[in-house]
């Protein structure tokens, strides 16, 4: 199979934990950032390159949604708000050219597990969600031929990179989806993606693509939780939601669960 013209990069927000559920955060979203390679090279790296001149003098930052909320090093300038509201400007400004289709899911956790007596793992459920609408994408490209790499954040940080436990349970799932032996898939008799195969990368790595889909998880799940409260990340990620073959249904790229 050959390389093929896209790649999708993932990030996530809140634990999938449904022992303990946070009554202030009780969802998990996943977030993935599909790019054209041709597109991901000639603009948003140069736009991520740039930021990062502009701000830091240097492109060695990794860019992390909770550092800049919480204004930890480097970015403990933001405590100061005209260079907070500046870059914050700067960033969304950056977002909003990213020149990508964005397809996520997000599992309101708490009521996941008030529905179903015996409710699925989060984390599997959002990767099942996003998995086949980025496969219906592909198709509506005519991509689904060839080889496109799912780039994932290591989930192991004390071993190898995709070496770890964490990361072997979470390829294990990734195969068996992409094989459609989820019995999920089983009951509506959906066809395997083989397209698709996993590559872990470090957390430290300084990667645009995830640096891209940290930037937009957490909004997502924030606009579920508290749908009237102004999110202004949410606004920009709005308009690069995949709206299906006809262009029209916002559904084919956010699912919202239960």
């Amino acid at each position: 199979m050959n390389f093929g013209d896209y790649i999708i990069y993932v990030d996530e927000s809140g634990d999938h934990s449904l022992d303990k559920i946070d009554e202030n955060f009780p969802a998990f979203s996943l977030a993935f950032c599909i790019f054209r390679k041709t597109d991901y090279m000639s603009v948003a790296v140069p736009l991520m390159q740039d930021f990062k001149f502009r701000w830091f003098g240097h492109d060695t930052f990794v860019l992390h949604e909770s550092d800049i909320v919480k204004r930890r090093f480097p970015f403990s300038f933001l405590q100061y708000d005209d260079l907070r509201g500046r870059f914050m400007q700067d960033l969304s400004n950056v977002m909003a050219q990213m020149p990508m289709t964005v397809i996520a899911s997000v599992i309101r956790k708490d009521r996941l597990k008030t529905k179903y007596s015996d409710p699925d793992n989060p984390y599997e459920l959002g990767l099942l969600f996003c998995l086949e609408r980025s496969h219906e994408f592909m198709q509506s490209q005519g991509a689904d031929g060839d080889r496109c790499f799912v780039v994932c954040e290591s989930r192991s940080p004390r071993e190898k990179v995709g070496r770890g436990r964490e990361d072997a349970a979470l390829e294990l799932e990734f195969r068996r989806i992409v094989a459609a032996d989820h019995y999920l898939q089983q009951r509506q008799l959906k066809p395997p993606m083989p397209c698709f195969d996993i590559v872990f990368a470090s957390k430290l790595a300084n990667s645009t693509g995830l640096q891209i889909a940290d930037m937009i998880a957490r909004p997502l799940a924030l606009k579920s939780l508290r749908p009237d409260q102004e999110n202004r990340a949410y606004d920009l990620i709005e308009g690069k939601f995949w709206r299906g073959p006809n262009g029209r249904s916002l559904g084919s790229g956010l699912k919202l669960f239960p």
